[in-house]
């Protein structure tokens, strides 16, 4: 079978490990399993996995630890996974820049689901060009599709890939209330629930990203009642 791309576990738990390798390779995908974090960061410069899946309690460097040190490296997709009911792991991975989470236990089919909707939105690194870049521009800001980069006043700011979604989305509806629910499915692919304060979170991230910018810390406003809005002119 013709693989779907390569997907890094990294879980102390040596039977979930030996659980998702049999379940994901049944789907095409090649599988690299770590147990511990202490060679993550080699192994994703070494194989660059197409996404990781990162648990967050584990002996050595926990996977807070070991997400910082990846992100330091690349902008590969990380889904954490966390323990069940566990709100404040989950606010602190997509603060710390993952793209998605899931509470233990999990069923593997969600799992895999999670995977191709992440995958979905996030193609992978695309080649650079000779020609011009392909630039997304709204509000005096500019977003850079090819590099995945904010362009402000002549810097380049770097965005995780939830991050780029997000403020593509923003850009792409300026001046339009977007709900929750519409940020969840234009992002995550998936339907808004009334606990997940995923989006609030990477929102939050995004505004601290702005806030050095005077003419565009204010760039996105809260809509009480709805959601958020990407004001074009401030």
């Amino acid at each position: 079978m013709e693989t779907d791309g390569t997907i890094l576990i990294i879980d102390d738990d040596e039977k979930l490990r030996a659980l998702l390798t049999q379940y994901l390779e049944g789907y095409g995908y090649s599988v690299l399993t770590l147990p511990s974090g202490v060679e993550a960061v080699g192994t994703v410069r070494e194989s660059s996995p197409c996404i990781v899946v990162l648990d967050v309690m584990m002996p050595g460097p926990d996977g807070f630890d070991v997400l910082r040190e990846i992100r330091a490296a690349s902008s590969v997709p990380v889904i954490m996974l966390t323990a069940k009911g566990e709100d404040a792991d989950r606010i602190v991975g997509l603060e710390l820049g993952a793209d998605d989470y899931m509470p233990k236990p999990f069923n593997p089919r969600e799992l895999l689901a999670r995977i191709k909707a992440v995958l979905r939105r996030y193609p992978g690194e695309r080649p650079q060009t000779s020609g011009a870049p392909k630039l997304l521009e709204a509000g005096g800001l500019s977003l850079d599709l090819s590099r995945q980069l904010l362009l402000i006043d002549g810097d380049e700011l770097e965005l995780t890939s939830t991050g780029f979604r997000l403020l593509k989305a923003f850009m792409e509806n300026r001046d339009k209330a977007l709900t929750r629910d519409e940020l969840m499915n234009l992002v995550w692919d998936r339907e808004f629930s009334a606990y997940d304060r995923s989006i609030d979170v990477h929102v939050s991230k995004l505004r601290t990203m702005l806030k050095p910018y005077p003419a565009h810390e204010k760039r996105i406003r809260t809509v009480w009642g709805t959601g958020y809005m990407f004001v074009g002119s401030v």
